[in-house]
């Protein structure tokens, strides 16, 4: 008998309806020769810190930092869990193959590779690897199972990703709790300390301090009106990079020029294309849905989640925005399917498709494709499963449509000393703009007033003026834009191959940011006020007391991320991972044991230790407090 173990009860219904496995008993279906039932969630888990050792179980900071000789799991302490295990385990145990059809995903190879453990599998092991839950899809896996071993590298990727959560996160927080939280006893407030959560976070913490300290500066840009079209300025920018600080000197260059004519001396066109907005993946899809319909991460990634699988899309949980080039020949099919509710549709039916190295890209690829729809009927959607089916389906088509034509047109001009710019773009011929139309936002931030025809020499009177400006202060993050900075680790970037380049010393991943970001709203560290992301007095607090680089820099944690990509590939080992983090671990925590700054004064008992250049001293000194120790 083969047993197959799929990722939730939804998923092992529609395989066993696949496979023939149509008898239906507690936990499984069987029938032609196989028996198909499911995990749901994390079924097992790594231990807790007093399963390791009887000590670790009071909070001390004397029996930090807590690492165990060897990591274990058990399976979850929930009574429906513990059912469903004993099931599996049962079927495992006479089994003659299992076959793990669990998320094709690092996160989902360890949740099946635990269970198998603990269930004590003996039995050969294949993987289904589907990127889609249509029939054909999943008839198609079981044709071309791949033996458990091809997928080792991603399970110790998984694994370290798992106890380096558990080691910093178990170490960290008991530290800083023990060291820094009010309270006492069970009234203790504790600091929770993620490798993820906290350097995400810290950006939130960073961007808010930048915006509640920012100084306005008034500066002056200099403009003229010519035939109805506004010339700016071209002048040399000073050191705080504004050419006009004060508006007595932006007078006296309006009254320069006032009476001297404005003479064009280039008109320059340059024809360029506009390519088509890339396919999805999670982070985009996200970022969109944010923007679009302020959708937050995790309601997107359930919504994007259930189209998978009701077959609607394709796996949702990718990290790249192209297709590898064995999905070209199914693109005529999957467009078909699609075809009744997409009149865009209609002009690539029958037609040659491009296949452009924009879209497929087999070097861009690993386990996973782009987001893209199946070419299933998306049928009984809910209204809001239907706004996030049309992007992803928008932007399949548009790939396929021409690219867009423009035409740049740069005006140079002078009046007096003075040179003066003017840019305008008209759009030649839409190509795939005519997907979405005008009132989208795929085609609101580029458009530009396309502008009269200017004769290179010709001149006239002009009318200048002075418009008064002040600097504005960075925005708070949004859920898209917050997520943006973890795909980046917290660099601004807007270039998509710039973004690529990033990605991999990205902090989290894309199946996981959401939930990181739930968590601290959660924990009270961040809140939603309208779109905007707000840190709270506790969250402000925690990454101030918090001294280690390690724990709060997107940059460090984004390096820890590369690393475990790096032993996906084989290009790092999991040995040399943990020996890591076992040395960072111990580094963290020497680092709180021995920093005092923030505890209560030993003297008053009411102030807080501070740290000076050569000594600790006492917040209240002001109030007579003696207290004083060098470090």
């Amino acid at each position: 008998m083969k047993v197959c173990v799929a990722e939730k009860p939804s998923v092992g219904q529609y395989i066993a309806k696949v496979l023939g496995a149509n008898t239906r008993h507690d936990g499984y279906f069987e029938g032609n020769g196989y028996q198909v039932t499911w995990t749901f969630g994390h079924l097992c888990a790594l231990l807790d810190p007093n399963e390791y050792n009887e000590a670790w179980k009071a909070w001390n900071l004397s029996s930090l930092p807590m690492i165990p000789e060897r990591f274990g799991i058990k399976v979850t302490d929930d009574k429906g869990v513990q059912k469903q295990f004993n099931i599996i385990r049962s079927l495992i145990q006479q089994a003659d193959e299992v076959i793990n059809c669990g998320d094709a995903g690092q996160e989902g190879e360890l949740i099946q590779r635990w269970v198998y453990q603990k269930a004590g599998c003996k039995c050969p092991i294949k993987r289904l690897w589907v990127s889609s839950l249509t029939e054909e899809a999943i008839a198609e896996g079981f044709r071309q199972l791949k033996d458990q071993s091809d997928y080792q590298l991603l399970y110790e990727a998984g694994l370290m990703r798992a106890i380096g959560d558990w080691l910093l996160g178990m170490n960290a927080t008991r530290a800083y709790t023990l060291r820094y939280a009010q309270g006492y006893g069970k009234d203790r407030q504790v600091l929770s300390i993620g490798r993820v959560q906290t350097p995400t976070l810290a950006l939130v913490v960073k961007r808010q301090a930048e915006i509640e300290h920012f100084v306005p500066k008034t500066y002056w840009e200099l403009k003229t009106k010519y035939r109805d079209t506004l010339f700016s300025a071209q002048l040399p920018a000073e050191e705080d990079e504004y050419a006009i600080t004060t508006q007595e000197y932006g007078q006296q260059l309006v009254d320069s020029i006032k009476d001297q004519p404005l003479t064009i001396t280039s008109v320059s066109k340059k024809k360029g294309t506009e390519y088509a907005p890339r396919l999805f993946d999670l982070t985009s899809l996200q970022v969109e849905c944010n923007k679009k319909y302020s959708f937050s991460a995790d309601q997107t990634l359930k919504l994007i989640q259930s189209l998978y699988e009701k077959r609607i899309t394709t796996y949702p949980r990718v990290d790249t925005t192209f297709l590898s080039e064995d999905i070209y020949p199914k693109v005529p099919a999957t467009l078909n399917g699609i075809k009744d509710y997409f009149p865009q549709v209609a002009p690539l039916i029958g037609a040659k498709l491009p296949k452009s190295k924009k879209v497929f890209d087999n070097k861009k690829v690993t386990d996973h494709h782009a987001i893209i729809p199946t070419g299933q009927r998306p049928d009984n959607l809910t209204a809001d499963e239907r706004k996030v089916f049309d992007l992803v389906a928008l932007r399949f088509i548009v790939a396929f449509y021409p690219d867009c034509e423009i035409s740049t047109t740069t005006v140079l001009a002078k009046a007096g000393e003075i040179d003066f710019k003017v840019t305008g773009r008209e759009i030649l011929k839409p190509g795939w703009r005519e997907v979405f139309g005008k009132q989208t936002d795929e085609t609101e931030e580029t458009e530009q007033k396309t502008l009269p025809t200017f004769t290179e020499g010709e001149s006239g009177p002009h009318v200048p003026e002075l418009q008064e400006k002040t600097t504005q202060p960075p925005k708070y993050y949004t859920e898209a834009t917050l997520l943006r900075a973890m795909e980046t680790a917290g660099k601004t970037v807007e270039n998509d191959e710039l973004r690529d380049a990033l990605k991999e010393n990205g902090i989290g991943r894309p199946s996981t940011r959401a939930a990181i970001i739930e968590k601290l709203y959660q924990r009270k560290y961040i809140v939603l006020k309208g779109k905007q992301i707000h840190a709270t007095e506790i969250g402000i607090d925690l990454i101030h007391k918090i001294i280690s680089p390690l724990l709060k820099s997107a940059e460090l944690t984004g390096l820890w991320e590369k690393k475990l990509r790096e032993i996906e590939r084989g290009e790092y080992t999991a040995q040399q991972f943990l020996d890591e983090l076992k040395t960072m671990t111990t580094e963290v925590v020497r680092e709180i044991k021995s920093n005092k700054a923030g505890m209560l004064c030993p003297v008053c008992r009411k102030g807080t230790i501070i740290r000076g250049n050569t000594r600790y001293g006492c917040s209240r000194w002001r109030e007579g407090c003696t207290y004083a120790e060098p470090f």
